[in-house]
């Protein structure tokens, strides 16, 4: 399986961060303009945290927080889990399944290079078994 880092969409990973501080109804509108589920909660250039719907809906909405009042740093998941570039995709799938988790960041000798969905690693399998499975169907038919 290819390493994680050729999964990773072209796009700035600059757009998707964004500060403790910031409130929460605030980090929504950010996830929501850039079309993501998660983004990257960073202190200047440390990761602190990820954000994501999953933290409001559960962190906020259920409990009866403001979302206009309460700083991301409240909600957002401190304990992150991350990888490395070269990290495979069949790691990476291991570790969501095991930690139930939707993203990960990739650092890159203890800088943020991005980050990862199961959306992109689903996507990646399927087209993987495509490919195979167009291979075969070739090799057969010559």
């Amino acid at each position: 399986m290819k390493p994680i880092v050729e999964l990773l969409d072209k796009r700035d990973p600059a757009l998707f961060k964004v500060a403790p501080h910031v409130m929460v109804f605030d980090g929504l509108q950010l996830l929501a303009d850039h079309g993501v589920g998660a983004m990257l909660v960073m202190d200047g250039e440390k990761l602190v945290g990820v954000f994501s719907e999953r933290d409001y809906t559960r962190k906020v909405a259920l409990q009866g927080k403001n979302s206009r009042q309460t700083p991301i740093s409240e909600i957002m998941t401190a304990n992150v889990i991350s990888v490395v570039p070269k990290t495979s995709t069949h790691e990476c799938m291991a570790l969501m399944s095991q930690h139930k988790i939707r993203h990960l960041p990739l650092v890159d000798n203890g800088k943020v290079v991005g980050m990862i969905s199961i959306r992109d690693i689903m996507d990646y399998i399927i087209a993987d078994h495509e490919q195979t499975i167009a291979q075969l169907q070739t090799y057969i038919s010559s």
